[in-house]
């Protein structure tokens, strides 16, 4: 049975993987400009190897944090959901329908 604390924990694991989300997508821009850079510079053909392993990385977990956040995502709907059914109350109800809007304003746009 869905409880309040356990929306609240799924609140906070939809927030964190947004931000987790982001934080890889900033490293992917970053990487890939400094893969520009040193191959603009002529770097040793090894470290370009080695920056272009970094970025291939940064790039792959682009789309699993995309499918974490959308079970994640999924989870919290459901549980919400739940909790309303059963009539329940609190600022925490709130604070998840506002994540889920959040949420989905980041995983549309990778839909389209």
């Amino acid at each position: 049975m869905a409880t309040l604390r356990n929306l609240k924990i799924k609140t906070s694991t939809c927030k964190r993987i947004v931000k987790e989300l982001r934080s890889y997508e900033k490293e992917v821009e970053k990487e890939a400009a400094k893969t520009a850079d040193m191959k603009e510079k002529g770097a040793d053909p090894y470290d370009l190897k080695q920056q272009e392993n970094v970025l291939a990385e940064s790039r792959m977990m682009v789309p699993d944090c995309h499918k974490r956040l959308e079970a994640a995502l999924a989870d919290l709907k459901a549980t919400l959901a739940e909790l309303k059914e059963a009539n329940e109350q609190g600022a925490e109800i709130g604070e998840a329908e506002s994540t889920i809007a959040e949420v989905e304003a980041v995983v549309k746009p990778t839909e389209d």
